[in-house]
């Protein structure tokens, strides 16, 4: 008998990672009925972040709130209320990608989209007295580099003239003074950010480049959207912030450059996947398996630099250095498509080839997420 984990991420806009890992689970105890399987569905700081503590933490809680969307227009999210551990008194989730997250949108506004909401639930966690915060980055809709989520909590942010500049990344342009008596300070644990990219903040692997594109912003666009995060940091680096934050630091870039924001603010960063992982008990889930197979909507080559895959790859190396004798765990990979170089998995599978393309992958991916869990049980178990 062997043991298997599922340990994927959501494939984002199709299926979460819960059900994800169950579809992959039916597909593999198919063929192999007698072995013992687990499921860790996991996330990296994006989507599926609040889901994922929920179920690993005891007595979490859903907490209600509305905020301005990332258009403006309310939405109805929640953060999340772990209890009292470790030393700490109660901590928040709080989930960007469900209170300014990109699916909130459409069309994609690259200049006009903002993080106000994601600042507004921060606040509503402040105000229930919370010790600590785990801001979940990822989903992003926006490039405002954090702007509007530390508006919500009290930053203001003028132009030459005085006036509150407008929310969202093209608001940054004109700005001409930061104020900030009246932020709002950390909560006594702190801030910790969980991010699932190393971006920094400007530059060719910066937020606007690497990420505008994909938030609906043309060349020509992602020049202007460079240059308001370039005017925002020049801004907050003679501001009285908290924090001199940097724009290289790795992790600045994390959606639109909110990492960036939050770091200014006194918030530190971690990788969101280990957070998860941890919480999760993933490597001691890991102690007794023979495979686990991991995944996400689209495995590209940002995958391998902190994303849900590259931390089960290094999780599982890490089990398989304490096996003594034993064949070291054998990791598989499941994505929607597969954009790079994946031979570093013992074996992949992508959706698409699956399905003949990608439209039929993604109306119904259950399907194929079981048929891939099925080939992954005859390639890697005979």
């Amino acid at each position: 008998m062997t043991m298997v984990v599922f340990a994927p991420d959501s494939f984002k806009g199709t299926l979460g990672a819960a059900d994800a890992a169950k579809a992959l689970a039916d597909g593999w105890a198919s063929v192999r009925p007698a072995d013992e399987l687990r499921l860790v569905p996991m996330a990296d700081g994006g989507e599926g972040t609040l889901d994922a503590f929920e179920l690993a933490v005891a007595g979490a809680r859903r907490v209600p709130v509305t905020v301005d969307g990332p258009d403006g227009r309310p939405v109805t999210a929640s953060w999340l209320w772990l209890p009292a551990a470790a030393g700490h008194g109660p901590t928040a989730v709080v989930e960007l990608a469900s209170t300014s997250g990109i699916t909130l949108l459409d069309p994609l506004l690259p200049f006009d989209a903002h993080s106000v909401g994601f600042g507004q639930a921060i606040a509503a966690a402040l105000d229930a007295g919370v010790d600590r915060l785990l801001l979940a980055l990822g989903g992003s809709s926006s490039t405002d580099g954090g702007a509007g989520a530390l508006a919500a909590l009290g930053l203001q942010l003028s132009d030459a003239a005085g006036r509150p500049i407008r929310v969202g990344n093209r608001g940054l342009a004109n700005l001409a003074a930061i104020d900030a008596s009246a932020l709002r300070p950390l909560p006594p644990g702190g801030a910790v950010i969980l991010s699932d990219v190393d971006n920094p903040l400007l530059g060719e692997r910066g937020a606007a480049a690497v990420f505008g594109p994909q938030k609906g912003a043309t060349p020509s666009q992602v020049e202007g959207l460079e240059r308001g995060l370039a005017r925002w940091a020049s801004q907050v680096a003679i501001s009285t912030l908290p924090v001199r934050a940097d724009a290289p630091t790795p992790g600045a870039g994390a959606a639109g450059g909110t990492g960036f924001g939050l770091l200014a603010w006194g918030a530190t960063i971690a990788p969101g996947a280990a957070a998860v992982g941890a919480a999760l008990g993933l490597p001691a889930a890991l102690a007794g398996a023979s495979v686990v197979i991991t995944g996400e909507g689209r495995f590209d080559h940002q995958s391998l630099a902190g994303k849900v895959p590259s931390y089960v790859l290094d999780a599982a190396g890490v089990a398989s250095s304490s096996l003594g004798g034993r064949p070291p765990i054998a990791v598989a990979l499941v994505a929607g498509a597969i954009e790079a170089d994946a031979t570093v998995f013992a074996a992949s599978v992508s959706l698409t080839d699956l399905a003949g393309d990608s439209a039929a992958a993604r109306t119904d991916p259950s399907r194929w997420l079981r048929e891939a869990g099925a080939r992954l049980a005859r390639t890697l178990a005979g």
